[in-house]
């Protein structure tokens, strides 16, 4: 798994030629609250049963409030097979403090 700090991330979704698949694996009203704009909701705790729907070879950030849940998720992602695995360091928080100020932050 690699690790990306929101600067780069978005400086890399500004720049990719395939966007990757932005996964908030926060709990909905988490997401409800605030998230980035084509982001995928999937709730850390549906994410065993929501493998087969995902493309094991995409890239996939995953994020949530802080990094750490997110880190989880990636660790996880990884032992299932999926080869492209990011994880958003310092999470929608660190999200809001450096790129986007007028994202709600709780």
């Amino acid at each position: 798994m690699r690790h990306i700090s929101p600067a780069d991330l978005r400086e890399h979704l500004a720049s990719c030629a395939a966007p990757p698949m932005l996964l908030d694996v926060r709990e909905q009203w988490e997401f409800d609250y605030c998230h980035l704009d084509d982001s995928e909701h999937i709730p850390m705790h549906e994410i065993p049963t929501s493998i087969e729907d995902m493309d094991k070879n995409r890239e996939i950030v995953v994020i949530c409030h802080h990094g750490i849940r997110s880190r989880q998720v990636g660790y996880y992602l990884e032992q299932q097979g999926f080869a492209n695995i990011i994880n958003l360091d310092g999470g929608l928080e660190a999200w809001a403090r450096s790129i986007d100020s007028s994202m709600k932050r709780y």
